[in-house]
């Protein structure tokens, strides 16, 4: 039987966690994650799940009417019991709360999502009418505060993976494995910093997803949509320099295609992806929090400054809509647009 895929792997665990979800959830709810088997990542629907999890919860704990329920014993017909107060007392709720003995705290943007989840799950059955009334539309949504961008300047790039290569600044205990995984870690970090692709799409990466003939990458995308990405000759000669390495691993069964493989010859994960960029980013500032979407905004904006054309780089980025990257990048685009004003003369000299 081949190997599956990365991304067949991922979906498997995520309809896992998605039935474990559902055998907790009210049984109503079922019918409602049915509806999104085709319209929704696998990923997706578990947040979403998450979160209409924590809404019960909340029902239970905080609302008195609900305080004798357990979680299975809720009715479509007892949503209706909510109004809009309720809601917004909910939302005041998730910015912190105790569980099991621990403070949860959630930004803006992510009772913004928690509210968005629950709207959807109000709106079905509203459109079914299994119910009549919706007190999700009685609440404002949470205002974004939105942040600046953090991004590496080129010095910092150039001193990051100068010392990724030399392990200047490691501290004597992270040496200790430096010489054995630099190359690894020198491939990987630069083909995130030289194509901007995200950390998810670089640890699915298989072998045969490298195309040296073409200088391009497969790529599954957010959403499952495949795509190439296309890289330069310093990434082309970080891969070659680290598949030479790799030829001489032996992976454990079913990570045999992987293309970034662990120092436990396993495919090497998300996290551990996160705590390599945060051991290099430390060598070279402790002000910004540099993180793998900050090598992919890193690269975003120097593909902007560098082309001129927020089209490509939504293109490369794999944005579906360009006002998701203009939004991301308006600064620089207004940067730009002010640098220009002179550049159409009116009469000539």
């Amino acid at each position: 039987m081949a190997e599956k895929t990365y991304t067949e792997q991922q979906n498997i665990k995520y309809k896992k966690k998605l039935n474990e979800l559902l055998d907790i959830l009210p049984d109503f709810c079922t019918q409602y994650f049915d509806s999104l088997e085709f319209n929704k990542q696998p990923r997706t629907k578990i947040a979403y799940a998450m979160d209409i999890k924590g809404f019960f919860e909340f029902l239970i704990e905080c609302i008195p009417k609900f305080s004798s329920y357990a979680m299975k014993d809720f009715k479509p017909q007892d949503l209706e019991k909510i109004d809009g107060t309720d809601i917004t007392r909910y939302l005041r709720h998730v910015k912190l709360y105790k569980k099991n003995g621990r403070d949860i705290t959630n930004s803006e943007s992510a009772a913004k999502r928690k509210l968005c989840a629950l709207r959807r799950f109000y709106e079905y059955y509203c459109r079914y009418e299994i119910i009549s009334f919706n007190p999700t539309i009685k609440v404002d949504m949470p205002k974004i505060h939105e942040k600046a961008i953090i991004r590496m300047e080129p010095n910092e790039v150039a001193e990051f993976l100068d010392n990724v290569e030399s392990g200047n600044k490691l501290t004597k205990t992270q040496l200790q494995s430096h010489e054995k995984l630099k190359t690894r870690d020198l491939a990987l970090l630069t083909l995130m910093l030289g194509t901007g692709i995200r950390v998810s799409e670089c640890v699915g990466l298989d072998i045969n997803d490298v195309d040296f003939d073409n200088d391009r990458i497969r790529v599954i995308r957010k959403g499952g949509s495949e795509s190439f990405v296309y890289f330069g000759d310093e990434v082309r000669e970080a891969l070659l320099n680290y598949l030479e390495e790799r030829k001489n691993l032996t992976p454990d069964e079913g990570h045999e295609n992987a293309l970034f493989i662990s120092a436990k010859k396993k495919r090497l994960c998300v996290r551990s992806v996160e705590l390599l960029v945060k051991k290099y980013a430390q060598t070279v500032t402790t002000v910004k929090h540099i993180t793998p979407h900050k090598l992919r905004s890193t690269y975003g904006t120097s593909l902007y400054q560098e082309s001129q054309d927020i089209y490509l780089v939504a293109d490369v980025l794999g944005h579906k809509d360009v006002n998701t990257t203009r939004k991301h990048y308006a600064e620089i685009v207004e940067e730009n647009k002010r640098s220009a004003r002179n550049i159409v003369k009116l009469r000539k000299d």
